[in-house]
């Protein structure tokens, strides 16, 4: 047993995400550009079939309970990682990178990304564990997070700030295309560490169980490449996924907070979460009639 899960589980799981990250650098990595919009819609179903096939598994091997977790953990993820999309649709605009170069960037983001999760959450849950006030620092974070997007998110052409900040000294750094790659590469990772200190306290508050915990994130993580490339010219459209993402993250906030007192299943904190993200993504690309009076 490997953190409460047999090891030829975690053996097991990561041999698939290293089998569909080879899958990703070889066959849409090097398709023609008349066909990639097809590869990665097929990779992007493929990734969304297995996750389903793997929460049942887990839901059969670990119990019921578990696998809602792991369908609340996933949907999490993957609903902060398409807002996460426009933050690097900014960045790849404000770094000037082509299509190609976009691709390589967002891959070793991946790599990075899911070494970076891995930490964060096994640290998460070490502190939980070790210290149980914990819990409501990462509610208030999440508070704190909620508060931040309903501030007012302006999705103009201002990428991140850490984004801008990177992106000014660049041309200063780099004086070659190569140069500004792996300084668009660093950026990514910088701004991925932000998103995670967001996204992973709302998955604990959903899970503690690590095999859980970790393999949602990562199934989720896993189809970043294809969904950005997917969804590039919809990105901008999603104009209130950030009011869904508050919703969510207040929501998750106020269970660790008061998880002493209330307890939440798991199946209403799944319903709140697809209703929160299928609200915002309705409302998003509902038809405005502004400017059609002229």
């Amino acid at each position: 047993m490997l953190d409460g899960a047999p090891i030829a589980y975690w053996i097991g799981f990561h041999l698939v995400v290293l089998v569909l990250i080879l899958v990703d650098l070889v066959i849409l990595g090097r398709a023609k550009s008349a066909w990639q919009t097809q590869h990665n819609f097929l990779f992007v179903l493929l990734l969304l079939a297995l996750a389903t096939c793997f929460g049942l598994w887990i839901g059969h091997v670990e119990g019921r309970q578990s696998g809602l977790e792991f369908a609340a953990g996933y949907l999490i993820e993957l609903s902060m990682s398409i807002d996460n999309l426009f933050v690097f649709l900014l960045m790849f605009r404000s770094f000037g990178l082509q299509p190609e170069a976009q691709r390589q960037a967002l891959l070793l983001g991946i790599v990075g990304a899911i070494i970076m999760r891995g930490v964060f959450i096994f640290a998460g849950i070490a502190l939980l564990e070790r210290f149980a006030w914990i819990e409501y620092v990462f509610g208030a974070l999440l508070l704190a997070a909620a508060a931040r997007l309903l501030r007012g998110k302006k999705k103009g052409d201002t990428p991140p700030e850490p984004a801008k900040w990177i992106g000014q000294r660049s041309k200063r750094w780099a004086s070659s295309p190569k140069a500004t790659f792996i300084v668009a590469v660093i950026a990514i990772e910088l701004v991925d560490l932000v998103f995670a200190i967001d996204s992973v306290p709302a998955v604990l508050a959903i899970s503690h169980h690590p095999f859980v915990v970790y393999t949602s994130n990562i199934c989720a993580i896993l189809g970043l490449r294809a969904l950005y490339f997917l969804l590039a010219g919809l990105l901008e459209k999603l104009r209130f996924l950030h009011f869904g993402l508050a919703a969510i993250l207040a929501f998750v906030g106020l269970k660790m907070l008061t998880a002493k007192w209330v307890s939440v299943p798991v199946t209403v904190s799944l319903g709140f979460l697809i209703l929160a993200v299928a609200t915002a993504t309705a409302a998003s690309l509902i038809p405005t009639t502004h400017g059609t009076m002229d």
